[in-house]
């Protein structure tokens, strides 16, 4: 438990731990069926949401101020973001079970995969070259919180902080609503 606390407590980790429970969630949904898929379906596109929200909020600026031709690189990631945005908005919308689903989840994962790789090569080694321990840690808890505020849905065209700030929380609060509901009506597991 001792590890898993440690390395929350250091933004890096906590986005390559994040990376690796996307990936293993794309495995989920790729290898079922029926109502099990639906189920990790949505624990992906949630995770998703949730997680590009935070960075957009916390990493985006870091870096923008803080890594060589951060302007560039951060600008590089958003754009990728919102590709992701769109394609998993309209996944988000498709019956799992519908014969375009996976071949679409395909293009996700692909698009998916290459901006974690980006990110981990040209912010993650930067942040960790351009903040001590302390910032690493407070960057943490800034992405906990900016986590527990996120949409948990995709809303393309707010791929920046100050979108996120303003729209996020109203987005937010429809997103968990319709999650609650979905519940209720027993189509989330």
């Amino acid at each position: 438990m001792a590890g898993i606390a440690a390395s929350d407590a250091d933004v890096v980790a906590l986005l390559m731990r994040q990376h690796g429970d996307i990936r293993n969630l794309f495995d989920e949904v790729e290898r079922t069926a029926g109502d099990e898929r639906r189920a990790a379906f949505r624990n992906l596109v949630r995770l998703l949401a949730v997680h590009e929200t935070a960075e957009e909020e916390v990493i985006r600026p870091f870096t923008r101020t803080s890594v060589p031709d951060g302007s560039k690189v951060a600008d590089e990631r958003l754009a990728e973001e919102r590709e992701a945005k769109e394609l998993l908005s309209r996944l988000d919308g498709m019956d799992t079970d519908d014969a375009k689903f996976l071949p679409e989840l395909l293009t996700l994962r692909l698009d998916v995969m290459k901006h974690a790789r980006a990110e981990e090569r040209y912010e993650f080694n930067h942040i960790r070259r351009h903040a001590d321990k302390a910032r690493l840690s407070s960057m943490a808890t800034a992405l906990k919180a900016a986590e527990a505020m996120a949409p948990t849905h995709p809303h393309p065209g707010t791929e920046s902080a100050a979108k996120n700030m303003t729209l996020g929380p109203v987005a937010a609060l429809v997103d968990r609503t319709r999650d609650a509901v979905r519940k209720a009506m027993g189509k989330d597991g």
